[in-house]
Formats: C-alpha cells, sequence, structure tokens
C-alpha cells in the first residue's frame, strides 16, 4: 500500500491510504511489454476471457505466482495463452475458503428437498470437522494431494478404521465435485488417490430358529412389540432395508399381481423404484397383517403413537435392542435380515441378477456374486453329496 502524505482537513497525522497500482512493464531494451503489469512485486498478464457458461466476455489481470523477473513474466503469459487456445485455461477465480464453501454446500442441500438424504448430510458434517481441524484456513485450489496424505496417515495413527477414513475422504470429495461444477476448480487434488483397504468381515449368516426366537422376543415387548416383529419377519422374507420398509404404504401392495413397489417415493436405494415378487412366505405375511389391519392407515407400519396425523413409525431401535438382548443375541441388526434373504435366494438358486434387481443392486448380481458366491458353491457341494447314483458295475481295468 502507498501513502500519500497530505493532510486532510487540519488533522496533521490522517492521510490518504491509496492501494498500489498497476504499473507497465518494459524489457531490457525499454520497450513496453504488451499485456503485461507489475503491482507490489508481483507480475500479471492481461487476459481475455470467455465464460463457458454464459459466453459473457471479461477480462482479467492474472498474478504469475513464479515469474520473478520479466523474461520469466513473459514466458508465463506466453504459457496462459497457449492454453486459453487449448481451452485448458486453470480457474482464474478467487477460490474460497474450505470452511466458507463447506458451509455453502450445506446450505444448498438443505434448502433443496429430498437433494440429499438426512443421513447422508449427517456423516459429511462430522467429516467436515475432521477435515478443517487437519485443513485449517485453506482455500479450494491450495489443496494437494500431500494434504491428504497427510490426513490419511493422522487419521489411521488415531486408530480411526479405515472405512471410517475412507467415508471422510468421500465427503471431501463430494464437496470438491461441486466446486468443479461451480467453475471454482479444475481437477480434483484426489484424482487417481486408491482408497484404503477395508477387511471384509465375514457376517455370519443367522438361521431361521434364531430368527422365530428374535419375532417371539419381540412380539412379548409393550405398545410395539407386535409391530417390530411384522417389520423384522418382512425383511426377512423381502431383503427391503428398514429404512425404505417404514416409508411403505398399503398403495405400494398389489395382491391382484402378487408384487410390492419399493421406492415410489423415490427415496429407496439408488432413489429408484423396484418392485419385488411376492415369494410364498412374503405373501402368507403381508396377507396375515391385513387381516389383522384395524385402522385406516395408509402406512404398512402405523406409529402407535398418532395423533391427529397419520404417519409411519420412524425408529425401532431401541425395541430391536430389548428384543435382542432378551433372546441372547446382541449383535443381531436390522440389515441382517437382509442378508438373511439375499442367503437364502443364492441357496436356492436363483439368478444373481433377478434377486439383484428384487434387492435393488444395480450391478447386475457382481456383488452379490463376489460376497455370497461361497453359499452357492457350498449348497452345490451339499446336492452333489445327496446324489445316489445306480451302481453299473466296476470299471475294466485297462491292459
Amino acid at each position: 500500500m502507498k501513502r500519500l502524505a497530505t493532510p486532510v482537513g487540519s488533522n496533521l497525522n490522517q492521510f490518504i491510504m491509496r492501494p498500489a497500482t498497476y504499473s507497465k512493464v518494459f524489457d531490457e531494451r525499454k520497450r513496453r511489454v504488451r499485456g503485461l503489469w507489475r503491482r507490489n512485486g508481483w507480475y500479471y498478464a492481461r487476459l481475455a476471457t470467455v465464460d463457458e457458461v454464459t459466453g459473457q466476455k471479461s477480462v482479467k489481470r492474472v498474478r504469475l505466482e513464479t515469474a520473478r523477473t520479466v523474461a520469466e513474466a513473459r514466458t508465463a503469459m506466453q504459457d496462459l495463452h497457449k492454453d486459453r487456445r487449448d481451452q485448458n485455461l486453470p480457474v482464474l477465480k478467487r477460490s474460497p475458503h474450505l470452511a466458507d464453501y463447506w458451509e455453502k454446500y450445506f446450505a444448498f442441500y438443505e434448502s433443496v428437498k429430498d437433494a440429499k438424504r438426512a443421513s447422508t448430510l449427517h456423516r459429511e458434517k462430522s467429516a467436515k470437522k475432521n477435515w478443517l481441524a487437519h485443513l485449517g484456513q485453506i482455500r479450494l485450489n491450495e489443496i494437494k494431494w500431500s494434504h491428504l496424505n497427510g490426513y490419511l496417515a493422522k487419521r489411521q495413527a488415531a486408530g480411526t478404521s479405515p472405512r471410517t477414513v475412507n467415508r471422510d475422504m468421500i465427503a471431501l470429495r463430494n464437496v470438491l465435485k461441486r466446486a468443479v461444477d461451480d467453475g471454482l476448480l479444475k481437477t480434483l487434488p484426489m484424482e487417481n488417490l486408491r482408497p484404503l483397504k477395508v477387511d471384509q468381515v465375514k457376517r455370519p449368516l443367522i438361521t431361521a430358529e434364531q430368527l422365530e426366537k428374535i419375532f417371539a422376543a419381540a412380539s412379548t415387548l409393550p405398545r410395539s412389540g407386535e409391530l417390530l416383529a411384522d417389520v423384522l419377519r418382512f425383511l426377512s422374507v423381502s431383503g427391503a432395508r428398514i429404512a425404505e420398509t417404514l416409508r411403505l404404504r398399503w398403495s405400494d401392495v398389489d395382491f391382484k399381481q402378487k408384487q410390492i413397489s419399493i421406492g415410489s417415493d423415490g427415496l429407496a436405494k439408488n432413489r429408484k423404484l423396484r418392485v419385488v415378487d411376492f415369494n410364498a412366505p412374503l405373501e402368507t405375511h403381508l396377507l396375515d397383517m391385513q387381516s389383522r389391519r384395524q385402522n385406516i392407515s395408509k402406512w404398512l407400519f402405523p406409529s402407535p403413537r398418532r395423533a391427529k396425523t397419520d404417519a409411519p413409525i420412524v425408529n425401532f431401535n431401541k425395541a430391536l435392542r430389548a428384543a435382542c438382548d432378551q433372546d441372547g443375541l446382541p449383535h443381531f441388526g436390522f440389515h441382517d435380515c437382509h442378508h438373511y434373504f439375499i442367503s437364502h435366494c443364492v441357496m436356492s438358486g436363483i439368478d444373481y441378477m433377478t434377486i439383484a434387481r428384487w434387492v435393488g443392486h444395480q450391478d447386475g448380481g457382481v456383488l452379490i456374486g463376489k460376497v455370497y458366491g461361497h453359499l452357492s458353491n457350498e449348497h452345490t457341494r451339499r446336492q452333489a453329496e445327496k446324489l445316489v447314483l445306480p451302481t453299473t458295475g466296476t470299471p475294466a481295468s485297462t491292459k
């Protein structure tokens, strides 16, 4: 900043403060270098650009960070002109701080209904605290590969699970991808950065006998016990997930076509509607629930605490824990019913693509083959052991 010693009024201690102005740059032969300027010791290139979205033309002065001499500044300016011709210019907007942009990111998704799940936003908010504690007051365009590797190392040293660290990385990537869409970044700093390896713990397959015990234990709970038992039985015979199950309406059930539609509200797995064909236990259970339907609720699993409004039950976690403690299965969760359904589909010989369609996988059954393929192998071996062939005599010896 230049200070002009010009007194203002009668107070000689007050001065007019004026920012340093851009000055022209001359080469060693005192010739003007067109398009090149200097201010506060930095070189700037005057560059005309066109906004890719609006098509509006503008002229910017771009600071040449690496230039320390006139020759270096001319080379850097020529590189900018080449990038402009190749449509490969870097982002010339002033990059916001990560903390400020993350707040705008949350504000957008919280204002747009169903743009992002509340559970996803909750995880991203937890990740935000960890990232800001690590990166501090950094701008978006200053985030480098080394910052990311440092974060991975620090979180692992603190004993954080690889799965949690990977989720933190996904949260940051989501924010930076939106920054790319907003024209604030050209590329993502985590490109080609591999996620941490997560050891897959083989989930023990719950038996039908254990499930029946949990159903019975749930039924004995006060108030919502029967409702919890109905939910658990539905999960185990449909392969649905708990969140999408609790939002099901009776209008989603088609007894004539023997199908149930999951995700008609657009909030199911992958936000896509899918249709599950009735199997015998699913149809029997739905008919039994319908016969016991004593109210006019539109929900399959209505809240027992309904007042004036008809609403579905929202959370069964405490009730499930009570039932599991009573039955001696403290590690059982709603998702075990999902695995139970898929496992028995595989062992029944149903093709993976059909199973994937029922449970909402979009990979055509690839994941099911990876996770549950061993069940199919074990099942086929057991079936082979049951095979009895008639004796045809001993094979003739070869000479």
